[in-house]
């Protein structure tokens, strides 16, 4: 893909943007793209209190690519959910570009959303019927846009993951690595602020895996889409610039990889 195509979705090239960033609660650079302040989450179960996250503190920079690991229960989908804005937390506070979204109503959260966050899941979520072409171009469905400008705009994001000669093809003409590569043509296509990964390579075997960790790598790197990445895999979390750890909830600690 040429850069000026890239532009022309919202994808600015901005090489190594996290390379005077330091990701700390305790910086005091740049404000953060992210920042969790005290976040809790409790759910209530008749008599039974469950705290799945305790008063955690984050910064995430734009341009960052923090990967999640922890155990089953930990509270790292819990914490990628809120960051989201598909949750919200029991206490403390959670602002996203300067917009405290854990303010928010349920229809502000919706259009926020929309607006600013792109979503992979684990399973591909695609609809069958409908050619790679067209999955691309559902979010932009919620815009704007003439439907020639859509049609372009998938076309520039499938071109960016590879898969330009497979616009045509529905889902089930695709294997798991280019279905989970469209997957992320779709969420990218409409510029989200944020692109949030639930386990983007669960399904995948080790070479398809490689593939697309490669391809959210390069969207990082090449193109400061900032990315957080829920995994069990340590050989995923290699992928991005940091790695944090949680159990029992807590913030219990972070590796940088390095630019």
């Amino acid at each position: 893909m040429k850069p000026r195509d890239a532009e022309q979705i919202g994808l600015n090239l901005r090489p190594e943007t996290m390379s005077e960033v330091t990701p700390t609660p305790e910086s005091h650079g740049p404000e953060p793209l992210v920042a969790i302040r005290g976040v809790s989450k409790v759910y209530e179960r008749g008599r039974q209190r469950i705290e799945v996250l305790h008063h955690v503190d984050l910064d995430i920079p734009e341009g960052d690519f923090l990967a999640l690991m922890g155990p089953s229960g930990s509270g790292k989908s819990t914490l990628l959910n809120m960051i989201a804005g598909l949750d919200l937390p029991t206490e403390g506070s959670l602002s996203v570009a300067g917009h405290r979204i854990d303010r928010m109503s349920s229809t502000e959260l919706a259009r926020w959303r929309a607006a600013n966050v792109g979503f992979v899941f684990q399973f591909y979520n695609l609809l069958p019927a409908l050619s790679a072409q067209k999955n691309v171009e559902l979010p932009l469905l919620l815009t704007r846009l003439s439907g020639a400008r859509r049609r372009r705009n998938a076309a520039i994001a499938l071109d960016l993951v590879g898969l330009a000669d497979r616009a045509s093809h529905k889902p089930n003409e695709l294997s798991g690595g280019q279905q989970q590569r469209v997957a992320i043509a779709r969420a990218i296509v409409s510029d989200p602020t944020l692109l949030v990964c639930d386990e983007p390579t669960g399904d995948l075997d080790r070479h398809s895996a490689e593939e697309v960790l490669t391809l959210l790598q390069r969207l990082n790197r090449e193109y400061g889409k900032t990315m957080i990445m829920v995994t069990h895999d340590p050989k995923a979390a290699e992928f991005a610039r940091r790695v944090l750890h949680l159990d029992k909830g807590i913030l219990v600690e972070q590796a940088d990889i390095g630019a």
